[in-house]
């Protein structure tokens, strides 16, 4: 029996693959060509159509790297071609291994108007569905030579990632340029045999099988060789019967077209307008031509570069949103990294997002849509919640290294104890074949069958790939009631996530007996360097995040007291940018030298562009004059907002609080004692802390023996994915930075106290450390400058803590998470890195220790055992040196900014990073003015104030606990309030609004970690 399998299979896979698939096209006549070479950027497709253009022959060399060449082709329909489907056949030199990551062209007709995109597995154009005969063709093709730098050898380092530095060596050679016969029945055939080999491999060596296998040899012998074509409905009625046999099982597979197309990675920003664009056109021609078809697509900026970039096919995408067949989804701006943005960052990522849709396509989005995000924050869930989406999708957790994630349809419960309903494909892919393997696997490994009949397939290539094709909608055709196989259906991902909520929850809204619950993060057991690589994209993220909420608090304080015009346009502007450079290879660092170098030149924009916003709204309320006057800073940060908001009026600069102890800076033999009255510190003559005593407890945060503010330098040479993986094993080998090139310690002018400690890294590379200590602070602060020029190295600093930790917690969006310190199974040893936002904590009772940071996303953690107790060893992740895909990743000068916490609390950890992200302001003015809002109430921080994103004027405030436990608060407007209300997280009215007897006064009660918005209609009188 498995010799007259194999044979069958055999003989089919080869009559396939050379005979049937080839005559799908086989009657052609050549175009004649002719071609025009761009010198620079891309232009549009009327400049395009427009150009002068010379013979070309079809073989030649065409294509430098991130060039672009028009192709006209012309010919004409040969007469005896009437009645029969005419197209043109592009192979621009395509490798079909590759579905994306190579050339890519984009037909248009003569008169502008897109007809589709020709990738590897999708290089045909309609020239007409029903021939005449003798019809004048004309054609072009706007192809990019996008070079390979990914493909069957990856991860080889190359130059072709920056236009700065590619060759202009030619990288393509057209193979066929035809016009030709699009043999329909031929077509079918090899869909036929393509679906039914697929399924019987799949197959238990039963009746089913053996009875596919005997149509199929049926259909061959039935089938001439030489005249395919002819012959191929006769091969096709031999295998009728077992494709018309009926579904038994019960698995409904809910196909969506799919072309996860990543907003900037292995090509920059500018070539993914363009790939979205081709892609939009073929998926709405492929519509066009079905009629059941649904495609999915996500990121509102993608949407957004149609309409700016393309008009042409953006009226088509329009049309087939409003048809119901080109779905928006996801509700965000683009598919984010969800692990290192900040809270407000995640809020306009949805705010953003489902505002763009709502505006111009009347579209809301009803589900979070993030298949290749790299690990998802525990905040999510309440996020997801409180904008007002019902479920959550993704697959990334598939790609887990050592445990396998125990579900595929649950709920996911975040921090604050909201649910969100999720799922995961379980055929671990978004790019999806409808193959017999897939559907199997998705059938066999789904995990949640007691409790749920479904699940999603993303069907399509993806990243330029072409998304969905006319093969892929053939397969669903067959496999909709197929025997032996999941039934498939193409459906909005909404119809699939209703029905499996009916499945999970009762009646009375409570999930069924034995429906799943994941709770906390969904850490992905991979991709953990992508924390650390790319630190200037790192910096600029965090910078720019912060100097947008403090613009936005100023900008909101100056239109209220002084009518000031608010600066909508410009801030959402600079939001969508950052918003943008948080995309999942952005932010992450995993794109090529060309995506990053952009980034970091578009955040140095922001930052400047933000500053003159702040600068402007500042001068607006503190009028003219000479005073100075402070503004931020220690004292006048109030949990996440960046600013001084509600904390206090700015006062003169040169106030001082009475009763600080002066910095003392005093050598004891070789070491260095620093000391304020509340913390003494030790540095040795190696420029390392060995000692900082909080002196009203005597506590020592260093154990004996230990040196805290250690660099250490590990190798790095992940088994894959070069700038996204640290594997384990890099610990096995360390180098401790001890030698020391100069130290100096002194008190400055401003009273701080300054120890400067220069080493060498390698003969390569330096680094500078400034530990300063400044009056009544419990915070070392080390500002470290670092020329970086290593080359595979991964640079992390100790710091050993005397504290008996059990776990530690690491701040994330409006709160922080707790991780355990031990390994005591597989899920906690695969946490070998995990992720912080601007601070992690450790405690046993009655004292803890913080690590603050200005541009570290990335801290692992060690039990320590001695005989005298366990200790706790925080390291944070500063520099990386990959060489794929940027061979000269962080190569440079690079700042970071981080502190040691001596004797506090999770509220002052959070407060001491709020500060340490804010650096403190002079402002030169007449007068300072009122705090507009205020909060009173422990453990309840401001988040954000801004005016009303519909420019109503009104004031939106938002507020979270912060501890983790409930709390009670009073939010304080100071000025006159109409009325108030609370709202979601894209600023909508709630039903259960708060009901307070003064509008200017809400008083409040948060659960742990609750995320609360407030919007206040001003009064008449406000200036607004």
């Amino acid at each position: 029996m498995h010799d007259d399998i194999t044979l069958t299979v055999g003989r089919v896979t080869r009559v396939l693959t050379e005979r049937i698939w080839p005559a799908v096209h086989a009657v052609s006549v050549p175009l004649t060509v002719e071609a025009r070479t761009l010198p620079g950027e891309p232009v549009p497709p009327s400049e395009g159509l427009a150009l002068d253009y010379e013979p070309y022959a079809v073989g030649a060399p065409w294509g430098a790297a991130w060039g672009t060449t028009w192709f006209r082709l012309t010919g004409e329909v040969p007469a005896e071609w009437v009645g029969r489907r005419v197209e043109a056949v592009v192979d621009l030199g395509f490798d079909v291994a590759e579905p994306g990551f190579q050339c890519e062209g984009f037909v248009y007709r003569a008169d502008g108007t897109p007809v589709k995109a020709a990738n590897p597995r999708n290089h045909w154009a309609l020239v007409t569905p029903r021939a005449t005969g003798g019809e004048p063709v004309e054609l072009y093709v706007e192809a990019a030579s996008n070079p390979v730098v990914f493909g069957p050898i990856r991860f080889k380092p190359t130059t072709q990632g920056d236009l700065l530095t590619a060759s202009p060596d030619l990288l393509y050679a057209t193979r066929r340029i035809d016009l030709a016969v699009f043999d329909e029945e031929v077509h079918a055939l090899a869909l036929d045999l393509d679906v039914l080999l697929g399924l019987q491999a799949e197959l238990p060596a039963g009746q089913r099988r053996m009875r596919i296998l005997q149509a199929i040899d049926d259909a061959l012998d039935r089938l001439d060789l030489a005249d395919v074509s002819g012959t191929a409905t006769a091969a096709r009625a031999a295998l009728a019967d077992v494709l018309e046999r009926p579904a038994t099982a019960s698995h409904v597979i809910s196909a969506v077209g799919h072309a996860h197309i990543d907003s900037a990675w292995l090509w920059p920003v500018r070539e993914t307008v363009r790939k979205v664009a081709r892609t939009a056109a073929s998926m709405t021609e492929l519509i066009d031509e079905s009629q059941d078809f649904v495609f999915g697509m996500s990121s509102a900026q993608q949407y957004a570069w149609v309409k700016e970039h393309r008009p042409e096919v953006w009226t088509r995408v329009v049309e087939a949103v409003r048809a119901g067949r080109f779905l928006p989804l996801g509700g965000m701006w683009v598919e984010s990294d969800t692990v290192m943005p900040s809270g407000e960052s995640m809020v306009r990522q949805f705010l953003y997002g489902q505002r763009f849709f709502a505006e111009e396509l009347g579209v809301s989005c009803h589900g979070v849509w993030l298949p290749d995000s790299f690990g998802y924050s525990p905040a999510l869930p309440q996020l997801v919640s409180r904008a007002g989406f019902d479920w959550f999708f993704t697959q990334k957790i598939s790609w887990n290294q050592v445990n396998t994630f125990p579900h595929h349809t649950f709920l996911w419960e975040g921090i604050d104890g909201s649910r969100v309903l999720t799922h995961f494909p379980p055929m671990d892919t978004y790019n999806s074949e409808l193959s017999g393997a897939e559907l199997a696997l998705a059938e066999r490994q789904f995990r949640d069958h007691r409790i749920a009949s479904g699940s999603i397939a993303p069907v399509g290539w993806g990243d330029g790939g072409g998304g969905t094709t006319r093969e892929m909608t053939g397969r669903a055709q067959r496999l909709a009631d197929l025997e032996g196989s999941p039934r498939v259906r193409w459906e909005h991902p909404d119809a699939f996530y209703a029905r499996t909520r009916d499945e999970l929850m009762g009646p009375d809204g409570q999930p069924r007996p034995g429906t799943p619950v994941w709770v906390g993060e969904l850490y992905l057991e991979l991709h953990r360097a992508t924390l650390t690589s790319q630190h200037r994209t790192k910096a600029g993220n965090r910078r720019c995040e912060h100097l947008l909420v403090e613009a936005e608090l100023w900008a909101a304080t100056a239109a209220v007291r002084t009518g000031a015009a608010y600066p909508h346009e410009e801030l959402d502007a600079l939001w969508k940018q950052v918003l943008l450079q948080q995309f999942h290879d952005i932010l992450p660092g995993t794109s090529i030298a060309w995506v990053h170098r952009e980034a970091v030149e578009q955040y140095t924009r922001v930052e400047r562009e933000a500053e003159a916003l702040v600068a402007r709204s500042l001068a607006a309320l503190s009028g003219d004059g000479s005073a100075r006057l402070a503004v931020n800073g220690a004292g006048c940060a109030s949990g996440g907002v960046p600013a001084g908001a509600g904390v206090r009026t700015p006062a003169a600069v040169d106030d001082t609080a009475d009763g600080v102890t002066p910095v003392t800076v005093a050598r004891e033999g070789d070491d260095v004692v620093v000391d304020n009255g509340v913390l003494r510190v030790v540095l040795s003559a190696e420029g390392l802390v060995t000692s900082a005593v909080d002196l009203a407890t005597g506590r020592d945060a260093i154990p004996a023996g230990a040196v805290a503010g250690l660099l250490q330098l590990h190798p790095d040479l992940p088994n894959e994915w070069d700038a996204w993986d640290v594997d384990r094993f890099y610990r096995n080998t360390v180098r401790d930075l001890r030698e020391v090139t100069s130290l100096d310690a002194f008190v400055d002018e401003n009273g701080v106290a300054q120890v400067v400690v220069e080493r060498p890294v390698s003969v390569d590379s330096t680094v500078r450390q400034v530990f300063s200590l400044s009056p009544g602070s419990r915070t070392l602060h080390i500002a470290q400058a670092t020329d970086w020029h290593e080359v595979e190295r991964f640079l992390k600093v100790a710091f050993p803590l005397d504290v008996r930790a059990e776990h530690t917690s690491a701040e994330t969006q409006f709160g922080h998470q707790r991780r355990v310190t031990h390994v005591n199974t597989s899920w906690e040893a695969a946490r070998f890195e995990t992720s912080m936002h601007r601070f992690v904590h450790v405690e046993e009772p009655g004292f803890g220790v913080g690590i603050v940071n200005d541009s570290t996303y990335g801290y692992d953690v060690a039990r320590n055992w001695t005989e005298d107790g366990v200790t706790t060893t925080i390291r944070l992740s500063l520099l990386r040196a990959p060489r794929f895909p940027d061979p000269d990743t962080d190569h440079g000068v690079h700042t970071h900014r981080y502190g040691l916490v001596v004797g506090t609390d999770v509220d002052g950890a959070a407060q001491e990073g709020v500060v340490l992200n804010t650096p403190a302001r002079v402002v030169i003015g007449d007068h300072g003015f009122d705090a507009l809002v205020r909060v009173d109430g422990t453990g309840v921080h401001l988040s954000c104030v801004k005016l009303a994103a519909d420019r109503s004027g009104d004031l939106v405030v938002r507020v979270h606990e912060a501890l983790g436990g409930r709390a009670s608060a009073t939010v304080h407007v100071d000025l006159p309030v109409a009325s108030v209300g609370e709202v979601t997280l894209l600023e909508e009215p709630l039903d259960d609004g708060p009901r307070s007897p003064d509008p200017a006064a809400v008083a409040m009660t948060l659960g742990p970690f609750e995320v609360r918005t407030l919007r206040f209609a001003l009064a008449a009188s406000s200036p607004t």
